[in-house]
């Protein structure tokens, strides 16, 4: 196959609005992306786009520029961008024909076809459809016959454990079984292996990895570090929320604060959110909630959203109720918008103030009118509140 180009003006236009903080596009060959994704292991990710197509720019102006969604696809993908109309991109488009705009195809290392999906895709769906994607690799089967026939070269090491990190499974025993083997880590290979080991805070994986700290930067880079950092925190974070361990939180708090210090109120804020959510921690989960609800400021969306949650997992807590009244009313107040109001008026109602409950639910009518589902559920709360 010819080399596949992917400079069209087209191309080059979106990605400059999306490089900063989307989707990191790959501007190479196709050859050129067949081998950064072996040599990344990762599978690739080609957005088949047509210049006429409406669903591909919005598509590209909205989901593609997504914070969330490019760093998981430039964490698991390599990106790339293809004009399947451009005469460049010919012998792409024979090998992988469309039958529709856009089409999204996810290619291996070896150029062979792992899933394709039609039709564009917004931040929630196209998150999800690489989610699935990424679940389903499990390379760990091409490496456990030689691991079991005693293979510990760091190369093949780093190689395996990275496969079994993507898949999604632990590697603490792997690579533990493989550190206690090694007297030193000096080697570039032995380095990597560490940074990509270190996949839980809670460990002394991580812990050797931080030894070893300056080393791997001086070979990877500090942004590589931190964002192994980062991960292992989340990790150990979700496990606190796992086993409901106080212990695990603060620790993932405390390495946070450490070594990724720009990173630690949001990431210290998140955290406490879902530990004492699942501890069932109401007093510190309502902390958390003051510090969200004063970020968002006047942002009504998030208030709303924010009332909504401490609703639903701490309804029958006056104090949660209460707080979820202060962040309902803001919203309304702030948002105007007729789901906001209702949001506030149920919230009243449930609180026992039951005219400003029946004031609230009478606005959300008021501005409902082209809302028929809206308006009938506001109908129906007025009716309870009504005979209470």
């Amino acid at each position: 196959m010819k080399s596949l180009l992917f400079l069209c003006s087209f191309v080059l236009f979106f990605a400059s609005q999306i490089a900063a903080q989307g989707i990191d596009f790959f501007h190479g060959t196709w050859s050129e992306a067949l081998l950064k994704a072996k040599k990344e292991d990762k599978i690739i990710f080609v957005d088949a786009f047509a210049q006429w197509c409406g669903p591909c720019k919005r598509m590209a102006a909205t989901a593609f520029p997504d914070p969330t969604v490019g760093k998981f696809f430039n964490e698991n993908f390599v990106n790339v961008k293809c004009d399947m109309e451009a005469p460049e991109n010919a012998d792409f488009a024979r090998q992988f024909p469309v039958s529709a705009y856009p089409t999204l195809f996810f290619i291996n290392a070896k150029g062979e076809l792992v899933q394709k999906a039609v039709g564009g895709r917004d931040v929630k769906g196209l998150l999800e459809l690489g989610k699935s994607i990424s679940s389903k690799i499990d390379n760990t089967k091409d490496f456990e016959k030689a691991y079991q026939e005693g293979n510990r070269d760091a190369d093949f090491m780093l190689q395996y454990v990275r496969a079994i990190n993507k898949a999604g499974k632990s590697s603490v025993k792997v690579a533990n079984d493989y550190v206690a083997s090694q007297k030193t880590f000096n080697s570039p290979a032995q380095l990597k292996f560490l940074l990509e080991a270190a996949s839980e805070a809670d460990s002394k994986l991580f812990d050797l990895m931080i030894e070893n700290k300056d080393k791997i930067i001086a070979l990877e880079g500090e942004p590589a570090v931190k964002n192994r950092i980062e991960k292992a925190c989340q990790k150990t974070a979700a496990k606190a929320v796992e086993f409901k361990s106080k212990t695990l939180n603060d620790d993932a708090k405390a390495k946070m604060k450490k070594y990724v210090p720009e990173k630690y109120d949001a990431f210290a804020l998140q955290s406490d959110l879902e530990y004492c959510k699942a501890a069932g921690d109401c007093k510190g989960y309502l902390k958390a909630c003051d510090l969200c609800a004063d970020e968002a400021k006047k942002d009504a969306k998030k208030l709303h959203d924010l009332a909504q949650e401490v609703e639903k997992n701490f309804g029958k807590d006056k104090n949660a109720m209460n707080r979820a009244e202060k962040y309902a009313k803001k919203a309304a107040e702030n948002g105007g918008l007729p789901n906001y109001y209702y949001t506030y008026a149920n919230i009243l109602f449930k609180n026992g103030k039951k005219s400003d409950a029946l004031k609230m639910a009478n606005k959300t009518l008021e501005l409902a009118k082209e809302n028929p589902m809206l308006g009938n559920l506001t109908e129906q709360l007025i009716t309870k509140i009504k005979e209470s």
